[in-house]
């Protein structure tokens, strides 16, 4: 076979993994000034939320059951254009709104069905591997890549950059003794939780036959006895055809996917024909996954290992850069075998827990991160940030601390960069940026807002307009953790239209405004194709957030939005907007009577 040709690019930060991890880490470094490759092995984004496997993506708020605690920033901002651009639910549209975020973004170069196969690694004399280039392949192109690059990131799940890298990792189930952890075993083991297959469904007018493939599993009652399958509804299911964990899911991808469909379509053969479903009759097969959704593999080690004390503790992190809530959720490697075992044994929590960045960046390799379910966690720690919301913020995390770390210095040693002044300034972009950091809050020296006094045409007496500059984005819960309270940090109007007018010291240039506006974190908000799922949601702009605005600079006109469907806006006026008052005027909400408005940011 003849060489294929090399093409040589050179870049800030490359991105291996497509995924919510890769793709938020990607849009949010170039967002924020970095040149960012971005390399998927597939030929679409979303990784486990995509058309190839379409599974929903699960967060902090636990489906809704944690009120406010659902996750901000690019994740928030992909699933309301979402839901407006797509409220009949195609993944496919969904595919293409990923594609469109990372494609047009400027200082992106997106490269797809694109593999990972090699890196050049240096060591220095104190013995620290850094990552010089990447190698890729793009078989469909007959092409081959050599990517150098400053910071390198693996967002590919299985963890291949930082294998071929060399970096520090881990497989498999800790015992008790290694970490203290009570939910771990008695004697570790390399098995991992188990990978599933779904399918979806339509319901017809009349009945419809399902003739099962000889070769596919039978189920019985007995073995089902512990696995739900609804009486009502078939359109999609169901998470727990779960297996292989029992096997090397990454060595073993072939027979576990084999065995998935068998299992499957099996399930399929038992809900159609075994006479236990009757309302079945009309509904018939219309998609059914053939890539596995793999839950675990490889878990990468950085200076922490985030442990279940970690997330039962409700740890703050100094150095903390995501969040989650998602209970600890194990499951047994060896799936629908394990009959007697329920499918999933959660252990819940009322609070939120911080993540540190020193679990997304790699011990023995200086300049590469991670993000997504290979970080540095034990089995039983990495249970609960592996939902793939939580995978997202932390791959926003990662990104942006790529591009502040770049700006910083040109030594490209992560754990030295990690410095109090350097977090800080990492923990305030991203607050920027729409994150949320627990008990973290905006105080940018560069936010002219927090130097004005701000009235309001009207307020609710328990959400003035001073709560536009208090730092904090959300409404707070108590059962958040110690450091939070049931408190709110929004401004309301009592009617509209209505006016937020802020009076600057002195006759200053404003260039950008940030306005965050409330989208409904009380509820659940994702794609999904679970008609239940699916009904808690609002599938198109969300009723709370504020539609047509205006801003006035001086009294003067600068910027109309009259569709405005997003959490979080970012205006640059034009040049000439400079004086002493700016004003928010706010005519209409799309479902309420009132203005709800948690930030104002104003900059020069």
């Amino acid at each position: 076979m003849p060489d294929l040709p090399v093409k040589s690019l050179e870049t800030d930060f490359l991105v291996a993994g497509g995924g919510l991890a890769g793709v938020c880490a990607a849009i949010a470094a170039a967002r924020n000034g970095a040149r960012v490759v971005l390399l998927q092995d597939r030929s679409v984004l979303g990784g486990n939320a995509s058309s190839e496997i379409k599974m929903h993506a699960a967060g902090a708020d636990c489906h809704g059951s944690k009120p406010g605690a659902r996750e901000s920033g690019l994740i928030e901002e992909f699933f309301l254009e979402d839901t407006v651009r797509n409220p009949h639910r195609s993944y496919s549209q969904w595919d293409l709104l990923l594609y469109e975020k990372a494609k047009c973004e400027p200082n992106l170069t997106l490269l797809l069905d694109t593999d990972c196969i090699g890196a050049d690694v240096i060591t220095d004399a104190n013995q620290l591997k850094r990552i010089t280039a990447v190698h890729a392949v793009r078989q469909s192109g007959e092409e081959a890549f050599h990517i150098a690059a400053r910071y390198f990131a693996d967002c590919t799940g299985d963890g291949r950059l930082g294998l071929e890298a060399g970096a520090d990792f881990t497989i498999g189930r800790e015992a008790k003794s290694a970490f203290g952890e009570t939910l771990a075993l008695d004697i570790a083991d390399r098995q991992t939780l188990g990978s599933s297959i779904l399918f979806t469904a339509r319901k017809h007018s009349t009945p419809q036959p399902f003739v099962a493939p000889a070769w596919v599993r039978k189920f019985s009652d007995a073995d089902l006895k512990l696995r739900w399958i609804p009486t009502s509804s078939y359109e999609y299911g169901y998470w727990w055809f779960e297996w292989g964990g029992q096997l090397d899911t990454i060595k073993d991808s072939e027979v576990i996917r084999h065995e998935l469909l068998r299992i499957a379509l099996g399930v399929w053969d038992y809900v159609k024909n075994s006479g236990r479903h009757p309302g079945a009759a009309p509904w018939a097969l219309d998609w059914v996954g053939t890539i596995p959704g793999k839950r675990e593999s490889r878990r990468f080690i950085g200076p922490h290992v985030l442990t279940e004390h970690d997330v039962l503790g409700g740890t703050l992190f100094p150095d903390q850069v995501a969040y989650g809530g998602w209970a600890i959720d194990l499951h047994p490697p060896s799936g629908v075998d394990a009959v007697k075992e329920q499918p999933y044994t959660p252990t819940h929590f009322p609070h939120l827990y911080s993540l540190p960045l020193r679990s997304y960046y790699s011990r023995n390799i200086a300049n590469l991160f991670f993000a997504g379910r290979n970080i540095s966690a034990t089995h039983v720690g990495f249970a609960s940030p592996r939902v793939m919301k939580t995978c997202a913020i932390g791959g926003q995390a990662i990104g942006t601390a790529a591009a502040v770390w770049l700006k910083k210095s040109k030594d490209n040693n992560i754990a030295e960069l990690t410095t109090s002044a350097n977090l800080h300034a990492l923990q305030q972009t991203l607050l920027r940026d729409d994150a949320f950091l627990l008990g973290v809050k905006n105080d940018d020296p560069l936010d002219l807002a927090r130097t004005a006094l701000v009235s309001a045409s009207s307020e609710n007496v328990v959400a003035p307009a001073s709560h536009v500059i208090d730092g904090i984005t959300r409404d707070l819960k108590a059962t958040f953790g110690p450091w939070s309270s049931d408190s709110i940090h929004h401004w309301e109007s009592e009617r509209l239209p209505a006016s937020l007018t802020f009076k600057l010291p002195k006759i200053t240039a404003v260039r950008e405004v940030h306005l965050t506006f409330d989208t409904g974190f009380e509820r659940e908000l994702t794609l999904s194709a679970s008609d239940s799922l699916t009904a808690r949601m609002v599938r198109g702009p969300q009723p709370e957030t504020v539609r047509h605005y205006r801003i006035f600079c001086d009294g003067q006109l600068v910027l109309e939005e009259t569709n405005n469907y997003l959490r979080k806006r970012v205006h640059r006026l034009p040049a000439q907007s400079s004086g002493r008052l700016i004003t928010l005027e706010i005519l209409a909400a799309h479902g309420i009577s009132v203005a709800r408005v948690f930030e104002v940011r104003l900059y020069s």
